[in-house]
């Protein structure tokens, strides 16, 4: 009795393979071929037909190492072969643009922070699309094989299909950023929230890396969490954020944005901290608030973190209270993804030692024993600013199979 085989279940075994073998060579390159074939358990045949076919494609190149306890000449093995080949990521910012040029492994070429607003006579997509043919022809020189964009922002998106649905920042309604530019540079487009790009860098280069289940919590302008069980995001087939910014604390706080009062976004975002310190500044006079306020001096979260760490009592209470809110919410995720780590995206990191007990004690008094005990709270090792978490859509495609089927067939 034979078996029928679809075609696009061959395609995507072939895809999942040789992204895997992809990793494998980026990951512990120079490597040889019997290794690859041990640490990604496909038979040595196999190996010799994907490694062949990356290195006809440019992707993959042959190179000698030595190999420790032997003598002679080096073995042979196979690392990425980046040259040439680049990309560029996009981060939209409420009043800025970063864009960067950077090599197939992730290595930053150049990279600008430009002011950004839609102008009245142009539509979102053109202001976007002028910023780029700008960059190209300041940075001509250094342009050879563009392979891909990826865009990221702090929108409600849907990445599958590339359409930014609403900003908070942006008068945008279901923009269709990746048909747009597909359209106008023949290039595979990537669009994704900063929050889980984020997420992403951090478990390939950062504190994440070598976890399979982390929540990654972001405190800034936006709160928002990018969670990762089993070595792979939640939603990143949908909105790919999890919203507990918009999750109500206090039913009749202040309006916002996404329509509902008491959102807690209007309560620990960055911006309401500092509102809430200045608010209480006048009924703390000791407080190095107090003394900013009647000195119109402006308020700033790095003034902010430095009066906490002086041990103002007004600042700690209000960081304190701010770590119960979020460590209430961060309970119940706990308990539904059971992580082994929850990093931190904030400013607030320089005050941790205020912000990371608050929290975890709401995790130990909420969530199950077994869950909140083997959970480790550490900061992220990248800051909220730059194109890195951009790179890491590329580097994840990459990963996957996806771009490279692309690159391999030209």
């Amino acid at each position: 009795m034979s078996v029928d085989v679809h075609p696009n279940h061959i395609d995507q075994i072939k895809q999942t393979n040789v992204g895997l073998v992809y990793r494998l060579i980026d990951q512990y390159g120079p490597i040889s071929r019997i290794a690859l074939s041990k640490k990604s358990q496909l038979a040595p045949a196999s190996i010799t037909k994907i490694t062949r076919e990356l290195i006809d494609a440019h992707l993959v190149k042959e190179a000698e190492f030595p190999e420790l306890g032997f003598r002679g000449r080096p073995a042979i093995g196979l690392k990425v072969d980046s040259e040439g080949w680049q990309f560029l990521c996009i981060r939209i910012n409420k009043t800025s643009i970063v864009i960067g040029l950077r090599d197939l492994s992730s290595h930053l070429l150049v990279e600008e922070e430009l002011p950004f607003s839609v102008r009245s006579n142009q539509s979102f997509l053109g202001c976007i699309v002028d910023e780029i043919d700008n960059f190209f022809f300041r940075h001509q020189c250094a342009l050879e094989r563009l392979t891909a964009i990826s865009i990221i922002i702090n929108a409600i998106i849907d990445p599958i299909n590339g359409i930014i649905q609403s900003s908070p920042h942006y008068d945008v309604k279901d923009i269709p950023i990746r048909k747009f530019l597909h359209q106008r540079t023949g290039l595979p487009i990537f669009l994704q929230h900063c929050i889980t790009a984020w997420t992403i860098a951090e478990s390939l280069y950062g504190a994440g890396k070598n976890y399979q289940n982390l929540i990654q919590l972001v405190i800034d302008d936006n709160v928002g969490a990018g969670i990762m069980t089993a070595g792979q995001m939640l939603h990143t087939g949908n909105h790919s954020v999890v919203e507990i910014g918009h999750t109500q604390i206090e039913p009749n706080g202040t309006r916002c944005y996404c329509g509902n009062r008491g959102c807690l976004e209007t309560v620990v975002s960055i911006n309401s901290i500092l509102r809430k310190a200045c608010q209480q500044a006048a009924n703390h006079p000791c407080s190095l608030m107090n003394t900013m306020v009647v000195n119109n001096e402006p308020l700033t979260i790095e003034r902010l973190c430095q009066a906490a760490i002086a041990g103002d009592p007004l600042v700690t209470e209000i960081i304190y209270d701010a770590g119960e809110r979020i460590g209430r919410i961060m309970a119940i995720l706990v308990n539904i993804f059971n992580p082994e780590r929850i990093l931190i995206g904030s400013p607030l990191n320089n005050v941790q030692h205020i912000l990371y007990p608050a929290i975890q004690k709401q995790i130990s008094q909420r969530s199950l024993p077994g869950y909140s005990q083997q959970v480790d709270i550490v900061a992220t090792q990248f800051d909220n600013t730059g194109t890195l978490p951009a790179a890491a859509l590329i580097k994840q495609s990459l990963y996957s199979g996806k771009l490279l089927i692309e690159l391999m067939q030209g």
